[in-house]
């Protein structure tokens, strides 16, 4: 079996330091309906249950490339308090990587609207590498400690996160990561350590008239030793079924997004990111598609759109 140059430029960046593991957390250009699984404060805060599945091929034509997929469910279960259940699945070269994580989030009402929920979450991560003596062969040094047999691990790992929010707004500060496992060590020395992971969210919904709503977001991503993740969004909402915008990630990325609400319950999306990186020589962009379905409690909810 061939093992693409590219897999191996892949693996050296994932192993190859002593701290932090891939590019940080999974991207995500349709963040602002896929919350649950960076914040695990938004678990439960509207009064239904919203699931949901996202599925992400990044750097198209490149092999060995990231390939992300989620699925999530979270639900108000008590007054003023929710749950969540996530499941990730993230590939990219010979590595593969499952977690599953727990979400409990409890949200206090500061009167006049407006509300500040606080959540925590606990998971556990499995991850498997595979591949390694195949693409040893192809390395200068045939016998690198990190790459003479394959590995796997299983650890835990947990997070916090708070989100602030009316019926117009929101922001949003989470960490996860807060575990920082080592998922190789080798002769004292460690490969592909966890470190956390900040991110920072907010929006806003302005009523242009009876048919349109302009809906401006925002996401920073940091980590430690690695550059900051900065994502701005501007999508409009028309006749609150079809929604269109425009994102742009710094220094990576820019791209477009629609997604349509096709029965009140049912939402699709779709997204494409056009790579202005230096890995434009080799890819030409992304896609990510997303499927979000709620299941309503109350008539009335149902008559109420979400925004974000």
């Amino acid at each position: 079996m061939k093992i693409n140059k590219s897999i191996v430029a892949v693996v050296c960046i994932l192993l190859g330091s002593f701290k932090g593991l891939a590019q940080q957390d999974p991207h995500y250009t349709q963040y602002m309906y896929n919350q649950s699984i960076l914040n695990p404060a938004y678990a439960g805060i509207n009064d239904y249950m919203s699931t949901g599945i996202l599925y992400r091929s990044q750097w198209l034509g490149m092999e060995g490339a990231p390939q992300t997929a989620t699925a999530f469910l979270h639900t108000p279960v008590a007054k003023n308090l929710g749950v969540g259940l996530s499941f990730m699945n993230d590939n990219i070269g010979p590595v593969t990587e499952n977690s599953v994580n727990v979400d409990v989030s409890y949200t206090i009402r500061l009167g006049q609207g407006h509300s500040l929920a606080l959540g925590v979450k606990g998971g556990v991560t499995m991850q498997e590498i595979g591949l390694f003596s195949k693409i040893n062969n192809t390395l200068p040094e045939q016998n690198d400690i990190v790459f003479a047999e394959d590995s796997s691990s299983t650890l835990f790992n947990a997070g916090v996160g708070a989100f602030y929010f009316t019926n117009k707004y929101y922001a949003g500060f989470s960490v996860t990561n807060l575990l920082q496992n080592t998922y190789l060590e080798k002769n004292n020395k460690k490969f592909g350590t966890d470190v956390a992971h900040m991110f920072l969210t907010g929006g806003y919904v302005f009523d242009i008239n009876n048919q349109w709503k302009f809906k401006p977001s925002t996401m920073l991503k940091m980590a430690v030793e690695s550059p900051v993740s900065v994502d701005i969004s501007a999508n409009a909402l028309y006749d609150n079924k079809l929604e269109m915008g425009v994102t742009y990630r710094l220094q990576d990325s820019f791209g477009a997004m629609i997604n349509y609400r096709i029965t009140p319950k049912l939402r699709v999306g779709y997204a494409y990111d056009y790579i202005t990186s230096d890995l434009n020589y080799s890819t030409s962009g992304s896609h990510e598609v997303i499927l979000l379905f709620d299941i309503f409690y109350k008539k009335k909810v149902s008559s109420s759109p979400r925004f974000f």
